[in-house]
């Protein structure tokens, strides 16, 4: 009987915090004019943040809850009780043994497979899949679209994007994990909500970055984001860089500056870069930084496959910025601003299903060849990326800043090829050891 009304009180209060900060969020949202909200980014981050309250104040509640009255010890755990077993209890340690057993058997079934084949199709799926991307991307953050009436409009809503996105992507992984064999999952699901926020807010921010940089910028930026992940390696965790890892953050530090000063946007069709951009690309960076992090501990806690990471992120990712979405009213505009313009709604499923098919291929490449492989071929994607953003919306480049590009890139591969070096040499240093 005290289970039950244990349960009873955790069901009440979730759903009545739920609806008590849905209701702040709109008086929130109601308290400025929607063009005012649509004029500052950072408002409409805020307004955002606020409506993710109504899935993280109740969570968060009902995890302290459970905790301080010990309801996870009980044995006598019923439907519902596994549920929250589900979402906030740690597994057992023979079970995290045995989803390791089976991870290193699919790993090892997968490295039998022809890797020549295998190689062609990551790279020719990375390829297509996010160069359309990023043509979509820029096509819908920055051009006017126009209906059958001669009605011309602009797309301004950024969380709409990820939330589309994150949809089409937890349905990808969802079908994947029904129809192939993965490792038991283990992984309290409370733990992928972290990495959930920091990867719509980085989304988020990518989105509304292009609003006052180009896309080139964009791309030279995201290319260089192993700057402040040094710094902050250096800074907080005392972290220790081989020579050439200096070398080459110098190179692209230099890369960088030599593109950003030398693209100031004095030819007509080209943008500034602003404050407002360079604030948004950091606070990318700095998001983007943390959601690999905890992905890679969560990897190495518990065992799981990558389209497990990919379901459980998308899934904290649509309930996240679907309620947010419905707190502000965006949800039903952005629906109306797809019937009236068709053009948007098709760009929109485009971008979607190549943002979902490019995780599926990130994660099958990674496991297949590794990450070395892999970082290669998101280099050559981002190469080719300015290349196409340059031709089809005529961004102009100076020779200077195409020389910056240059830098950046060489400085990249660089990297690669010492990173590379560095371990085989390693290797052989340790076969000799135990020889």
């Amino acid at each position: 009987m005290a289970r039950r009304y244990q349960e009873l009180f955790l069901s009440l209060l979730i759903v009545t915090l739920f609806f008590l900060w849905y209701l702040i969020s709109r008086f929130v949202e109601k308290a400025f004019p929607e063009a005012v909200i649509q004029d500052y980014w950072l408002l409409r981050l805020c307004v955002s943040s606020i409506g993710y309250g109504c899935i993280l104040i109740p969570g968060f509640v009902a995890y302290k809850y459970v905790n301080a009255t010990g309801y996870l010890d009980r044995t006598d755990l019923g439907c519902f009780g596994r549920i929250v077993k589900l979402c906030l209890g740690e597994p057992d340690p023979d079970l995290m043994k045995t989803a390791e057993s089976s991870t290193s058997s699919l790993v090892q079934t997968r490295s039998s497979s022809k890797k020549a084949f295998q190689l062609l199709y990551c790279f020719v799926g990375l390829q297509v899949s996010y160069l359309v991307w990023g043509v979509l991307q820029e096509k819908i953050m920055t051009q006017e679209y126009r209906n059958s009436s001669d009605e011309t409009a602009n797309f301004r809503d950024s969380e709409f994007l990820v939330f589309v996105n994150r949809v089409l992507a937890f349905a990808f992984s969802g079908i994947h994990l029904i129809f192939t064999r993965h490792p038991r999952h283990n992984c309290p699901l409370y733990k992928y909500i972290y990495c959930s926020l920091t990867n719509i807010l980085s989304s988020w921010c990518q989105y509304e970055a292009l609003k006052f940089v180009t896309f080139p910028t964009q791309v030279l930026v995201k290319a260089s984001k192993i700057i402040p992940v040094m710094i902050m390696g250096k800074v907080v965790s005392k972290k220790k860089f081989e020579y050439y890892e200096y070398v080459t953050a110098v190179m692209m530090s230099i890369g960088m500056v030599m593109f950003l000063l030398n693209n100031n946007g004095s030819d007509k069709g080209v943008k500034e870069t602003t404050i407002s951009g360079v604030v948004l690309l950091a606070m990318y960076m700095s998001m983007d930084s943390f959601t690999s992090n905890w992905q890679s501990e969560l990897f190495s806690a518990y065992s799981m496959s990558s389209v497990q990471m990919m379901c459980g992120v998308n899934l904290f990712s649509c309930l996240l910025t679907g309620v947010s979405l419905f707190s502000q009213g965006i949800l039903f505009r952005s629906f109306e601003f797809m019937t009236k313009f068709p053009s948007f709604g098709m760009d929109c499923f485009l971008l979607s299903l190549c943002s979902a098919t490019g995780q599926l291929f990130i994660f099958h490449t990674i496991s297949t060849f590794g990450p070395v492989v892999f970082v290669i071929i998101t280099t050559l994607r981002q190469v080719l990326a300015i290349l196409l953003s340059c031709f089809i919306y005529q961004h102009h480049l100076s020779t200077f800043a195409v020389f910056g590009v240059a830098v950046v890139f060489i400085a990249i591969f660089l990297r690669i090829y010492c990173n590379q070096r560095l371990r085989n040499i390693r290797k052989q240093q340790l076969r000799s050891t135990q020889g």
